[in-house]
């Protein structure tokens, strides 16, 4: 059983509100990136929180330690529930997430590796395990694998033993869900629920990984 993740990208409030509110039955969070918040705000927490759905703020965050502990607070005092990063800028960068996090009661995922074909270009040779074993080592509560490269889901699962691992990439990225539904935590999908013409329909298709 994997929980469903609405990837909300769609550049419109009042479109994205409609769309998260019909797929609510078949969801288990809403996962919020810049698209939305740089057309709407970061207060578009108010009104999808309404919805009673954890809100992940997904900011790739990577930066120095006091900008990254900035753009984290900013995030939580907003009413987000999680927060992603990045692992590369260093143990200290990522420290600075997740201890925000923490602090506001709240999580921090670090990417792990990205589902794009351009992903495996920097992160490659043992990077990805690196990035694992120091969220492992900074208290994140996992990580980001790609559901476009199943067996490398199942390869980080492994290393990130009972930290969460979060798979986006399923859908219009090309990545098969029968063959990482067993495997991930959380499955994110965004455009083929979001851009279809019954979102609540779209999302109801993947409603199985949920049982």
């Amino acid at each position: 059983m994997a929980q469903l993740i609405l990837a909300l990208d769609v550049m419109e409030k009042r479109s994205a509100i409609a769309i998260a509110t019909a797929c609510i039955p078949c969801i288990d969070a809403i996962k919020v990136g810049y698209p939305l918040v740089l057309s709407s705000g970061l207060g578009i927490a108010d009104d999808l929180g309404q919805l009673d759905l954890p809100l992940i703020a997904d900011f790739k965050v990577a930066d120095i330690p006091n900008t990254n502990r900035l753009i984290a607070e900013q995030v939580f005092s907003s009413g987000y529930d999680a927060i992603i990063c990045h692992g590369f800028p260093g143990r200290d960068s990522a420290m600075a997430c997740i201890e925000t996090a923490h602090e506001y009661g709240g999580e921090c995922y670090v990417v792990a590796e990205m589902s794009h074909p351009g992903g495996t270009e920097f992160f490659h040779d043992g990077i990805p395990e690196e990035i694992t074993r120091l969220a492992i080592d900074c208290d994140a509560d996992g990580v980001i694998a790609p559901a476009t490269r199943p067996e490398r889901v199942a390869y980080l699962k492994n290393l990130a033993g009972d930290r969460k691992v979060y798979s986006p990439g399923i859908g219009a990225q090309g990545g098969e869900i029968e063959k990482v539904a067993a495997i991930a935590d959380g499955i994110i999908i965004g455009r083929s629920i979001y851009e279809s013409a019954d979102p609540a329909a779209a999302a109801r298709q993947y409603d199985w990984i949920r049982r």
